[in-house]
């Protein structure tokens, strides 16, 4: 028997931005799939017209595009199994509707929002099911005439599936092993609504993954309780045997406390809670991005793989192609993942040290351009090279380098009051005599003749080089002193001591 291939889905609501954690079960999606050669589907949830958000379909997106993760079915790419969005398939959620009322599997019920606040207040931990239906106004108690009457006149309603009581519902889990409950436990929830002629989210699913042949639905653990009911649903539209396999993925944590990881903590930690930067189109508010924040989108997939599931060895750097040769469900923890922003930053260290230095100079240079700093691309590479391991960010390439650029307009004042001694004008005047004799200014050749005249001369090693530091970059940073002097050349060399000896003097 031929296998059916693996289909999975990745089925967010146009609400707003999406969600780190949202991205994460993309991304697992993602890594099954493609570890079995199957496919990567989008499908938009937009039955709730009261949510929508314009901007936020083109938004989910451009995430993915930026992410690198593409999908082989979705609104912009089409596919055989659509449409891809929920808004554009009523006529098939009717016509499964039907099929439930015919099964006696749903009922339509007319009860308004004022009857059923009365009754929440008349009964304690109301619940619209099997104890309770009786008592409302639905068509189970209405009779036909009476339904057809009220329909006839226009009178909105909702249709509910009845749930028997007293029913075990199991749920294979991927992640979590069968998990058992009973269908009392339930309610009559509503899956479908005349106002809009739209279903709710619970038909919706059920249907568009039984019509689109979708495999495994692996969705974040906040949908959990939502899996009793949409097997029952399967079972009740006579679709068991093409159920979809199930994964709860663990929900990812606040850094601190207890709690589902919220923008509200990135806001209060300082760090973004969603992949590109996000306008909210009515408040105008600006929501920091990934993208925009300076990380490389292949640090972020590595870093979300990790939250939540671990490969069993040491290996924490993954390229893509290898998350899906080892990712499994038997690996994915049960408990949430704690999210630690300073781990997302260290995988964007960790990338941008195995970047080429070409790549980045590339990159750098534009910046450098817009500072007006003429400079070959040569040149950018090797201070590149020399300074990456210094940065966890490429936007913080010229606060580590500018002194290769720039001579220093200030000097560090803590740094010169210690380091900028009575001597020390006299001896850096003798430097710039020395620098001028050499011919040969490599940065080797400079530290075998500068150390020498140290040595012959009595001076204090710590004090001359700090000095020279200070005079070159104005602070005690930077990479071995003589190699930024041969970068910058004897001339330039020369006139940074001299500026150094003029302003530093003046202010002793």
């Amino acid at each position: 028997m031929k296998q059916q291939k693996t289909r999975v889905r990745f089925a967010p609501s146009p609400t707003g931005p999406l969600h780190i954690g949202g991205v994460r079960t993309a991304l697992y999606n993602y890594l099954f799939a493609k570890q079995r050669g199957g496919d990567f589907i989008l499908r938009i949830e937009d039955t709730d017209s009261t949510r929508f958000v314009p901007g936020s379909e083109e938004y989910i997106q451009e995430a993915f595009d930026w992410l690198g993760l593409p999908f082989d079915e979705s609104p912009r790419e089409g596919g055989d199994y659509g449409p891809y969005r929920q808004s554009q398939r009523r006529e098939i959620y009717k016509e499964q509707v039907h099929r439930l009322l015919e099964r006696g599997a749903a009922y339509i019920a007319f009860d308004t929002p004022e009857e059923l606040d009365a009754k929440r207040k008349e009964v304690p931990n109301f619940q619209y099911d099997a104890s309770t239906r009786g008592q409302m106004r639905n068509s189970l108690t209405l009779g036909k005439e009476e339904t057809k009457r009220l329909i006839d006149r226009k009178t909105q309603y909702v249709v509910r599936v009845k749930i028997e009581p007293n029913r075990e519902i199991a749920v294979d889990d991927m992640i979590r092993g069968k998990v058992v409950i009973n269908s009392s436990v339930l309610d009559d929830k509503v899956i479908y609504k005349s106002a809009d002629e739209l279903p709710t989210y619970h038909l919706a699913n059920v249907v568009d993954d039984h019509l689109m042949k979708i495999t495994h639905v692996i969705r974040g653990e906040e949908w959990l309780p939502s899996a009793p009911l949409h097997v029952w649903l399967y079972q009740n539209l006579g679709w068991e045997t093409t159920m979809p396999k199930f994964a709860h993925l663990p929900l990812l944590l606040k850094p601190e406390g207890n709690g589902k990881l919220s923008k509200r903590d990135g806001d209060r930690l300082g760090f973004p809670v969603f992949p590109l930067e996000w306008k909210d189109p009515a408040s105008g508010q600006l929501s920091m991005g990934y993208r925009e924040a300076g990380y490389l989108p292949e640090a972020v997939i590595n870093f979300l793989a990790l939250l939540g599931w671990n490969p069993g060895t040491e290996q924490e750097l993954f390229t893509l192609d290898e998350l899906i040769q080892a990712f499994s469900f038997e690996r994915c923890s049960k408990s949430g993942a704690k999210f630690d922003i300073d781990k997302a930053k260290w995988y964007n260290h960790q990338y941008i040290q195995n970047m080429s230095n070409l790549v980045i100079a590339k990159q750098f240079h534009p910046t450098l351009e817009e500072k007006g700093i003429s400079v070959s691309i040569e040149k950018v590479t090797r201070i590149v090279g020399l300074i990456k391991d210094r940065v966890h960010f490429l936007k913080e390439l010229w606060e580590q380098s500018y002194f290769f650029f720039e001579a220093p307009t200030n000097y560090d004042e803590k740094t010169a009051r210690k380091r900028w001694k009575e001597e020390t004008p006299d001896q850096m005047r003798q430097l710039i005599e020395l620098f001028e004799t050499m011919e040969n200014f490599t940065a080797n050749h400079q530290e075998t003749v500068v150390k020498q005249w140290i040595s012959e001369n009595g001076f204090n090693m710590g004090g001359i080089m700090n000095a020279l530091r200070l005079a070159i970059v104005g602070e005690p940073k930077g990479p071995a002193i003589f190699v930024i002097t041969e970068l910058i050349g004897k001339r330039e060399t020369i006139r940074r001591i001299e500026g150094a000896i003029n302003t530093l003097s003046l202010s002793a």
